[in-house]
């Protein structure tokens, strides 16, 4: 079992920046890529950003492309999120997610999710 926790959420201004982080605990962290999803108000969750165990690989929702970047820190089991320019869709619940078979942007393939951490961006 992987517990997860996400935090650095909060309330922001359209054009600021933010990062959130994902805490990894319990079962090794080893092996798993690490994907980033969000759910705005009457939305479906949807794929954002995912980094391979490694770090060697990442990819991106057309979306946040050239504005969001994912990295990890594996000796500290934590993965984050850093997100500039923040505009007013982004707003939603960010939740991160561990996927053991490797990078997916497929929410069924993650084994294990984080409770969510609320990011708002006024406009």
């Amino acid at each position: 079992q992987v517990q997860l926790v996400e935090s650095g959420g909060g309330l922001v201004q359209a054009g600021d920046s933010l990062r959130l982080s994902c805490a990894a605990s319990g079962r090794t962290f080893c092996g798993y890529a690490m994907g980033w999803f969000r759910q705005a108000p009457g939305k479906g969750r949807e794929f954002v950003a995912v980094i391979s165990w490694s770090g060697s690989s990442t990819r991106y929702a057309d979306s946040v492309k050239g504005r969001f970047a994912v990295s990890r820190d594996n000796a500290k089991n934590t993965v984050y999120l850093q997100m500039n320019n923040l505009k007013s869709e982004d707003t939603a619940v960010y939740y991160c997610a561990a996927a053991k078979g490797g990078p997916s942007i497929f929410i069924a393939l993650y084994d294990y999710w984080g409770q969510g951490t609320q990011v708002t961006v006024s406009s």
